[in-house]
């Protein structure tokens, strides 16, 4: 084999998370072999955060217009006046991104050797991918996830959406129904349906399955005001074909119902693109749904073979995909037993559902807590105690602290508010310093601002903020 593909490192995929590893292998001066896997720039940039967060955006230009009469006195109107146009500004944006922060970027790394998209295999010491062989002492797996379909009955007789194809219109239809009440499902039903499309989300259990239940009822009621319908609490028996779309065949507290749309959109879930790639020959070790089991130095059941990203069991976030494979490379360039190995820690990784009041959170819900063994206290705060959200006249939302009760320190949190996305991070900072409940409560914080919040509900544990005046914390 020529010493041109001899490597020190091949990372696979060429995402957030592949070039993370890449670029901090070849900053310790290592050979990197990069094979894509897929689009350049992997999910977010291509189909998932750029994308969606570009047309909630506009979308919400649109609700603000709407909602201008909560002003006396005002008067706007909003609404898609070439729907064609939006989205190629957005393919626009896709493109400008990916150019700038990944194409752009590789001639930067002489030592980061990239391979055009591929298959890639796992072999002994190495990897195959489009015919040729890179040797290399040890591999990253990045190469990132890909929408579920959900196992109803006929899903595969039909054209269903997926949220990458959902974006990818160009015209807007009619109605949707979207299967999965995730982060995922919740951005993007809200978004089609302030851009005037007949929306209905039906799913298993809650809307957004996992949060706080205050904050998840609380959204619930967001949506069902905006003219989306929820169908929750049901069971899928079939879906079929229907002349003007598609027909939905479920079972709700033991009756069956049937709903239609122009099309179906399934968010129910990503699965780890990790088949076909030799892992179980390579021994490397994956869960149920085909995630690769990682420990906490991001290092498989292969010692030499590492993985980092939405393949992986661990968190399913773009920043914690490009945490979690920095550490993966620095610690595939470390010996087994060397102390300077990193672990994955996301003790107080905040994050953020981009609806509208947005949802955010960071360390244990009040239920995670008590099954810790903590003595918990909680803190709900209305927004409608929140100045900020009085002088915008919108005090849609809410603030839940959880915090230990013996010690007073604070546990976690979660916000649906509107600039929640950037309010959490006050609260992550808290919890990363071991703040308590008192010391948030006694901290100075501007006036007028939303994340205010956090100091008033910290002083919920312990009195009536009601009875406060203006600043009078």
């Amino acid at each position: 084999m020529s010493d041109s593909n001899n490597f020190d490192l091949v990372v696979i995929g060429a995402g957030s998370a592949g070039f993370s590893a890449a670029i901090t292998a070849a900053d310790a001066q290592k050979k990197v072999a990069l094979i894509g896997h897929g689009t350049i720039g992997g999910t977010c940039v291509n189909v998932g955060c750029v994308p969606s967060k570009t047309m909630i955006r506009a979308a919400e230009a649109i609700h603000g217009a709407e909602t201008a009469r909560r002003f006396p006195g005002l008067f706007a109107r909003g609404g898609v006046e070439n729907f064609q146009r939006l989205a190629e500004a957005k393919d626009q944006l896709v493109a400008g991104l990916r150019q700038k922060k990944y194409l752009d970027i590789l001639p930067r790394y002489p030592n980061i050797t990239y391979v055009e998209e591929g298959p890639a295999t796992l072999i002994e010491g190495g990897t195959r991918v489009n015919g040729k062989t890179f040797m290399a002492k040890k591999t990253i797996i990045a190469t990132g996830s890909r929408p579920m379909i959900p196992p109803i009955p006929g899903i595969e007789d039909i054209k269903a959406l997926d949220s990458t194809s959902l974006l990818a219109l160009e015209e807007l239809p009619e109605s949707l129904l979207f299967v999965g009440g995730g982060y995922i499902g919740a951005e993007l039903a809200q978004t089609m349906a302030r851009f005037g499309v007949r929306v209905t989300m039906v799913f298993r259990s809650s809307l957004l399955p996992g949060i706080e239940p205050e904050i998840s009822r609380n959204l619930a009621q967001s949506f069902e005001n905006e003219g989306i319908k929820i169908v929750n609490r049901v069971s899928y028996r079939s879906v079929a074909g229907t002349r003007d779309g598609i027909s939905l065949a479920i079972e709700r507290f033991g009756k069956p119902l049937q709903l239609e749309a122009q099309h179906l959109v399934l968010t129910a879930g990503r699965l780890a693109n990790s088949n076909d790639m030799g892992l179980e020959e390579a021994g490397v070790e994956t869960d149920e749904k085909g995630s690769i089991i990682v420990n906490s130095s991001m290092q498989t059941s292969n010692e030499n073979i590492y993985a980092a990203g939405d393949v992986t069991d661990r968190d399913q976030f773009v920043y914690m995909a490009a945490y979690g494979a920095k550490l993966a490379a620095r610690n595939a360039m470390l010996k087994g037993d060397d102390p300077a190995r990193q672990a994955y820690d996301n003790s107080t990784m905040p994050w953020v559902v981009f609806t509208d009041p947005q949802v955010a959170g960071v360390g244990l819900s009040e239920e995670q807590a008590r099954s810790r063994g903590h003595e918990v206290k909680t803190s709900i705060l209305p927004m409608d105690q929140v100045p900020r959200a009085l002088a915008a006249r919108n005090t849609n939302g809410l603030i839940k602290l959880v915090a230990d009760k013996k010690t007073d320190r604070l546990l976690g949190g979660q916000i649906n508010a509107p600039e929640g996305a950037d309010a959490i991070q006050t609260l992550a900072m808290a919890l990363k310093f071991s703040m308590t409940a008192r010391e948030l409560g006694e901290t100075i914080f501007p006036y007028l601002t939303n994340v205010e919040g956090l100091k008033l509900a910290a002083q919920t544990f312990d009195m009536d903020v009601s009875k406060l005046s203006c600043c009078a914390g």
